[in-house]
């Protein structure tokens, strides 16, 4: 849906791009504006822009970095800006993608069903808190048995630190994270050891401080559709045109220019789109088509459970968060907010364990509304299951993991569930070695909207019974405070050696035993309900005995079985996993 079709396929029609004759083609859509001018830094007059039909606003020059001008006097980053050496309200940097000579040309991503995936925040994840920084631990993951880092979102966003969701420029990785160049480093250190980057891209809304896009393109944006975060970015209505190619070319940047093998869409079910060609099918299309040959893997996080999208032409896999409520339940007893759905319902354990939703349809009492649709077509590698992730750590009060929640038993028990699943695990950064540090929420705003962050944190939590009392929601760490981002820095020299060695001997019974039969699992499972938190769960040559309780319960597998993985004193013992591979 490009409006630029005269554009060669490798062109943006956004933002900077060097052309061979080292000039640099700057372009702004600005459709409210009749005059834009291009401010370089050392020149000392602005220089006037082209306008063009459809609101397009062009000029040729040096590069070099950079501010648009608009009519009211107001300087603008450029949206499209690939570095913010200066944050979000400062200059855009030039950056020529053809300077780096890339040493990864034979690499072309691993198939999905070898993925074992490694969530991590660059901020977090090293002392350093840096791409570079993050290199120094890929031999660990390597080492590990983990085949792909999925990055939390990394556009640039206002402030020194920030979980990513407050982006407001999706080109341009932080500046607090390093260079261009350094992202680059990373993408190819972890080629070079077998590991795929994945990279998490928000498209339905942009962050509160610094997005200056509707000051010159206010049809970015429309009110006909709402989101959490307000007016929603504008799909399908009139001019939308270069708002979806805004996008379109952000996905294909990534993959393309940046060699990253795979995103996931943050929150998709806030991307409204009533158009005929919805947005997330273009996306996919358009990287599938640019990406010939090539192990190119597109996730998705669907809050309503739309298995329509996971069509592998469109999307490869969906976070399954049906999967951790049931076994962060199980094990934890908890059955608050939206828990209560899942605590104590060995049905629904037993059905996200073996078709991947656990609501395909049926009414969700705490939403008020059906949710889901049938799943059970569906490959098992068609859902992404965790025990953990940056959501279900970070938006717990104070940021606590599973590890001080529950006992060793218990945790091992679960995580042999979903290791060893035919979905594809996903690991939280930390969580092999038996992190305990937490991850809370942390931001870095500007003086008002820091008061608004740190008062609207404390009232989610005032309706939870431990947090009624004032005093209680006082201890709630601040989102502002540099202490509660320094408190989420993984501390490697307390990394316990009993964790890492068990996730390193499971991963290696993955690749050994599961992995090899998840292509040939082309349909969900069936279960059956042993006792309270206990189910057997069958597929095609693989069977499943979970019990996630303290009690006991009586089962029996197939003759001609062969165990392949016990955790627990015995099959169907408390807190126990037992897995199977069977002959048919």
């Amino acid at each position: 849906m490009s409006t630029q079709a005269s554009l060669s396929p490798a062109s943006n029609p956004h933002g900077a791009e060097v052309r061979s004759d080292g000039q640099v083609r700057f372009r702004l859509w600005a459709p409210s504006c009749e005059r834009i001018r291009l401010a370089i830094q050392g020149e000392t007059e602005p220089r006037e822009m082209d306008s063009l039909a459809g609101g397009w606003h062009e000029v040729v020059s040096a590069g070099g970095r950079y501010h648009f001008l608009l009519p009211n006097g107001l300087r603008v980053p450029d949206p499209a800006s690939r570095y913010q050496p200066d944050d979000v309200h400062g200059l855009s940097e030039v950056v020529d993608p053809g300077q780096w000579k890339w040493t990864d040309t034979g690499w072309n991503g691993r198939p999905w069903c070898e993925s074992v995936i490694y969530e991590l925040h660059a901020g977090t994840f090293t002392p350093e808190g840096t791409f570079r920084g993050a290199i120094a631990k890929l031999d660990h993951l390597a080492t590990t048995g983990i085949t792909a880092i999925e990055l939390m979102p990394i556009a640039d966003f206002p402030g020194r630190r920030n979980w990513g969701y407050d982006g407001v420029l999706p080109y341009a990785a932080d500046s607090s994270y390093g260079r261009p160049e350094d992202l680059k480093a990373l993408v190819e250190a972890a080629h070079a050891r077998g590991i795929m980057v994945f990279l998490d891209v928000v498209y339905n809304h942009f962050g509160p401080d610094g997005n200056y896009i509707g000051c010159y393109a206010p049809q970015f944006f429309t009110s006909r559709h709402r989101t959490p975060w307000g007016d929603a970015i504008n799909f399908d209505g009139p001019e939308s045109a270069p708002v979806r190619e805004f996008f379109v070319q952000n996905a294909l940047y990534w993959v393309r220019d940046l060699h990253i093998d795979g995103l996931r869409l943050d929150a998709v079910h806030a991307i409204v789109d009533d158009s005929p060609v919805h947005i997330l099918r273009e996306i996919a299309e358009r990287v599938r088509d640019a990406t010939p040959g090539r192990h190119v893997h597109l996730i998705l996080e669907n809050e309503h459970n739309e298995a329509r999208w996971l069509d592998r032409r469109w999307y490869t896999a969906q976070w399954n968060d049906d999967a951790h409520h049931v076994l962060h339940t199980a094990v934890t007893g908890e059955d608050s907010g939206y828990y209560v759905e899942y605590c104590r319902d060995t049905d629904k354990l037993g059905r996200a364990l073996a078709e991947g939703f656990a609501f395909q349809g049926e009414m969700m009492r705490y939403r008020g509304t059906p949710r889901g649709e049938l799943s059970r077509h569906l490959p098992p590698s068609s859902f992404i299951a965790f025990l953990q992730n940056h959501d279900q750590i970070g938006n717990r009060a104070f940021g606590d993991r599973l590890v001080t929640m529950t006992s060793r038993d218990a945790l091992r028990a679960a995580a042999a569930v979903y290791l060893l699943l035919p979905q594809v695990p996903m690991l939280f950064m930390g969580e092999e070695w038996g992190a305990r540090s937490p991850f809370p929420f942390f931001c870095d705003f500007g003086p008002e909207l820091a008061e608004a962050v740190r008062k609207g944190r404390r009232e989610e939590f005032a309706r939870f019974p431990e947090y009624q009392d004032p005093a209680a929601r006082e201890r709630i760490p601040d989102p502002q405070a540099e202490e509660t981002f320094l408190s989420a820095r993984l501390p490697w020299d307390e990394a316990d050696a009993g964790w890492l060695d068990w996730y390193r001997r499971i991963l290696q019974c993955r690749r050994d035993a599961i992995e090899p039969l998840i292509p040939t699992i082309q349909r969900a499972g069936s279960f059956e309900v042993l006792g309270p938190g206990a189910v057997l769960v069958r597929w095609d040559k693989l069977v499943l005995a979970a019990n996630l309780s303290e009690a006991a319960v009586n089962g029996n597998v197939l003759d001609r079985a062969r165990l392949i993985w016990l955790e627990g004193a015995a099959p169907f013992a408390p807190w126990s996993a037992a897995w199977w591979r069977t002959e048919s």
